[in-house]
């Protein structure tokens, strides 16, 4: 595994002007941030540095900004959500850069919390710019990355600035990294990786990456439909994206070669309408009716999912089994989901588990906190399951 410092690697700092890359993008509606999670995620990070005396300079980007400076995408609308999480005053500059920086950093005493606006206000940061990032480089004495959901892109304030300063990983990254570590990394064997979700076009990647790291391959959601179609099921008027039925037998091919287990359906809870409540049945997946489409594995792939989860040692997990959106098609998601989070907790399963609806699903089947790890990030967890480099992550190797 490689080696990254972290702020146990922090002696005195007391005084010295911390830059701390964040993730504060978070969802705000009628100027009110409507959930604080990603802002709960830094918050050890940003309170075991002002602890130690540190001037603690935040930067952070929000939203997609288009042309410049935009009000509804000022950083200005969090501090308030910041403060009332870490129940400490939060200073603001009006700009990431330039004097309105310098000038709010110049009169920060030690402890001081202060957020920069939005670093996406400069076209500069998504391009890397050179003198871009060392105008903010100049501002501190140190770097902390604690933005793990960012470190795919290799910006300014992700990726520049650490080679600039001496760098470290904030707490957020480093549970990040080590639970990333032992789901892929380095993982205790069986490992088994459950992946669905709607479209096999988004994953193919991900797939041909998975099928050469793990003992077996759960395959659930509209995806699972590609694969038995490709495999000469008919699965009625079900999700299917049927010009993709060769890059399908190609990852079965890969899984066969790699001596991974393709794990899909054998039976579906079917309807013949998408809404919640709607008129469903069971039925074999061989027995898919024409008219009819699949919105859930049925009992007895539950009960398969249920029994791979309990050979494993480690288990990763990215997207829900059916459509968990609306009920009652949430039940393979939840059944399998509570039963990850059992073994999770008798100490059986090392557990990790990412990307946007797969938190939404986790949540929904109330275990989100009873997994190893659940990680926020996204994009970025995504493409270090394909197999991909993360300019942030990479930019913080070290040797201790």
């Amino acid at each position: 595994m490689a080696t990254f410092k972290t702020l146990d690697d922090l002696t005195d700092i007391t005084g010295k002007r911390v830059l701390v890359r964040v993730d504060l993008n978070v969802p705000v509606k009628d100027g009110k941030v409507t959930d604080t999670t990603r802002i709960e995620r830094v918050a050890p990070t940003i309170l075991e540095l002002s602890g130690k005396g540190a001037k603690v300079i935040l930067l952070a980007h929000f939203g997609r900004p288009k042309d410049g400076p935009s009000p509804d995408l000022s950083l200005s609308l969090i501090v308030p959500a910041i403060e009332e999480v870490l129940d400490h005053a939060v200073l603001f500059a009006s700009d990431c850069i330039h004097a309105p920086a310098a000038d709010a950093i110049a009169k920060m005493n030690n402890g001081d919390i202060l957020l920069l606006e939005n670093t996406r206000f400069h076209k500069e940061e998504e391009k890397n710019d050179a003198a871009f990032t060392k105008a903010m480089a100049d501002l501190g004495d140190i770097y902390v990355n604690d933005a793990f959901s960012a470190a795919h892109r290799a910006h300014a304030s992700t990726e520049g600035l650490a080679k600039h300063l001496p760098a470290y990983a904030g707490r957020t990254m480093q549970a990040e990294l080590e639970a990333l570590e032992k789901g892929l990394g380095s993982p205790a064997r069986p490992v088994v990786a459950i992946v669905g979700g709607a479209k096999v076009s988004t994953k193919i990647d991900l797939l041909m990456n998975l099928v050469k790291k793990v003992d077996a391959l759960v395959i659930g959601g509209g995806m699972a439909n590609t694969f038995l179609a490709a495999r000469g099921t008919n699965v009625g008027k079900s999700l299917c994206e049927h010009d993709l039925a060769d890059t399908a037998k190609q990852i079965m091919i890969e899984a066969a070669t790699s001596g991974c287990a393709i794990v899909l359906p054998e039976d579906g809870v079917i309807a013949r309408e998408f809404k919640a409540g709607a008129d469903n049945e069971v039925v074999s997946i061989d027995s898919i009716p024409a008219d009819a489409m699949v919105l859930d594995v049925g009992p007895k792939s539950v009960e398969a999912v249920k029994a791979w989860i309990g050979r494993a040692t480690t288990l990763v997990w990215n997207g829900p089994l059916g459509a968990f959106e609306i009920t009652p098609f949430d039940a393979a998601t939840v059944a399998a989901a509570k039963y990850a989070a059992e073994c999770t907790k008798a100490g059986k399963l090392t557990s990790v588990a990412g990307g946007g609806d797969t938190v939404s699903a986790l949540n929904h089947a109330g275990v989100a906190d009873e997994f190893s790890y659940v990680s926020t990030a996204g994009g970025a967890f995504l493409e270090w399951m394909e197999g991909k480099v993360l300019p942030g992550v990479a930019v913080l190797e070290a040797e201790k």
